[in-house]
């Protein structure tokens, strides 16, 4: 009987680590152009007025570059909810939708904060994690 249930336990135990990690993309809105945001929770880390994370966005319909297709792409940042700035330290490019073929990366050694354009990844992610304080 017990090992029954510890076998029950067990198994529980990994379905839900399974599940956890299927979804570590967490869906925060829609640019305006319709492609999904997504935010990986795990790397959200708040400090004052600012806000670490990692970002999603997946393209509806891909976009053609010449160094090849771009169906998602993930940028590392920092929100500064204050000023309603983005200071973008990597952005990555995939190719695939497995997110295995990386198209394009881009890594700011020294990344300065911008503006967000309305209806853009920026300011959807921008609009969650400083509603979300």
């Amino acid at each position: 009987m017990r090992s029954t249930l510890l076998v029950v336990a067990l198994l529980a135990i990994t379905a839900s680590t399974a599940a956890a990690q299927k979804s570590r993309w967490t869906q925060i809105g829609t640019t305006s152009s319709g492609n999904p945001v997504y935010v990986d929770l795990k790397t959200v880390k708040r400090t004052s007025d600012r806000v670490d994370a990692t970002i999603r966005v997946v393209f509806v319909k891909p976009v053609e570059t010449p160094k090849g297709v771009w169906m998602s792409s993930r940028i590392t940042g920092t929100f500064d909810c204050t000023a309603r700035k983005l200071a973008n330290k990597e952005s990555v490019y995939f190719g695939d939708k497995a997110e295995k073929k990386v198209v394009e990366r881009k890594v700011n050694k020294i990344p300065g904060y911008s503006v967000v354009l309305g209806g853009s990844l920026g300011a959807i992610a921008l609009d969650h994690l400083c509603r979300s304080k």
